[in-house]
């Protein structure tokens, strides 16, 4: 399988002011990637899921994708959980 390119601002379209993100995050991965399914995004991520370090990598990610500073998404929901909800201030 090819490795998802991550492209800044690959989601840009969706960057909108208060526009909420489903993500699914599967932590300890073997790369750090971003992948579009439908209206649900997976992230992975190499960070390990404990004292929260996955959810500060994850974070970037999305901005990274999203193609905005990390200061403008909040967590939601799903801190301790894999199924995590983002809002984009």
């Amino acid at each position: 399988m090819a490795k998802p390119q991550m492209q800044k601002g690959m989601l840009a379209r969706r960057a909108t002011p208060g526009a909420t993100f489903a993500v699914r995050v599967t932590p300890n991965a073997r790369a750090d990637a971003v992948i579009e399914e439908g209206e649900e995004l997976k992230i992975t991520t190499t960070a390990a899921p404990e004292g929260r370090r996955a959810n500060a990598v994850v974070r970037k990610l999305l901005a990274h994708a999203l193609g905005v500073a990390p200061s403008r998404l909040t967590l939601s929901a799903g801190a301790i959980s894999r199924e995590k909800t983002f809002r984009l201030d």
